[in-house]
């Protein structure tokens, strides 16, 4: 079995030493590739040092285009399975070896492990998807609000320990590029499961999971992920005008998320040091972006 572990990294290189230790531990793994999108503190410094690895330097094009040269690569080394990661996952040493024992049914497309943050069950898996009712959420029958001790077939999962079967990455393509950030993962198994592909979850496989700004308040972590927000409204609208099956939810679901975000930065802008006048244009900017289907990089 040929498993291909792929790891995409930006500006986090104590963490990313500590996920490619992880990954080490994993036998079943025979190559790690990780793509290194435009580093500045140091990694891709690191990086040449090391020697057991199969490293692509290229500019910052996000999670969505690293994973997209990463599995590219990946399919190039023959790979079986292509494991998928962020560099804030820390995998356990019996990990891999968990997921494949549910590998030889070819139905299966994608494996997800489970994931644990500061020793808790985080998950955003979700085992229905939503394409026909504009008032709720896409995301239904979510893993977090339930007990799941076997293996669950799921709808959706994240780049975070995602397990690609090489033949579904053949069927499907490659992930879409021009998400950039935000929802190119469950824009990926939204396609397998349209592809006629399975995706389990097994909880049996375990990583741990970063936490991040945990002691920050409602300001301070505002500020820090402002940027990212444009790419969630324009992503969001974008997988609901792509796969919603009726006019409401390709264009009115994302209109009430849009109109959320545009009252938030309006009633807070002259109080808070995190939105201002001008964020409210971008954000209708942002979803008017994901209705047209208009991505790439901001």
């Amino acid at each position: 079995m040929n498993v291909v572990a792929v790891v995409v990294t930006y500006n986090r290189r104590e963490l990313l030493k500590r996920n490619l230790s992880c990954l080490r531990a994993n036998r079943p793994v025979q190559s790690i590739v990780v793509v290194n999108n435009g580093s500045t503190d140091g990694t891709t410094e690191w990086l040449k040092e090391q020697k057991d690895l199969i490293v692509i330097h290229q500019e910052n094009v996000g999670g969505s285009g690293g994973f997209y040269r990463g599995i590219q690569h990946a399919c190039q080394l023959k790979a079986d399975w292509i494991w998928c990661m962020d560099d804030d996952v820390f995998p356990r040493a019996d990990c891999m070896e968990h997921l494949l024992q549910y590998a030889d049914d070819p139905s299966v497309g994608i494996l997800a492990p489970r994931r644990l943050m500061e020793g808790n069950i985080f998950t955003n898996d979700f085992q229905q998807v939503n394409l026909t009712n504009p008032f709720a959420s896409m995301y239904q029958k979510k893993l977090k609000k339930q007990q799941v001790d076997a293996p669950v077939e799921i709808c959706g999962t994240a780049f975070e320990g995602l397990c690609i079967r090489r033949e579904a990455v053949e069927a499907i393509g490659l992930p879409n590029k021009d998400l950039f950030i935000f929802c190119d993962d469950t824009d990926y198994c939204l396609r397998a499961v349209l592809a006629g592909y399975k995706i389990l979850y097994i909880p049996s496989a375990l990583m741990d999971k970063e936490k991040f700004f945990s002691s920050d308040n409602w300001e301070q972590r505002g500020k820090k992920k402002k940027w990212k927000r444009f790419y969630q409204i324009r992503n969001a609208a974008y997988l609901n005008h792509r796969y919603g099956k009726n006019w409401a939810v390709r264009y009115l679901r994302s209109f009430h998320a849009v109109l959320g975000y545009m009252a938030i930065a309006l009633v807070t802008a002259p109080f808070k040091d995190v939105y201002t006048l001008r964020d409210v244009a971008k954000f209708w900017k942002a979803y008017r972006d994901g209705v047209r289907e208009k991505l790439g990089k901001y």
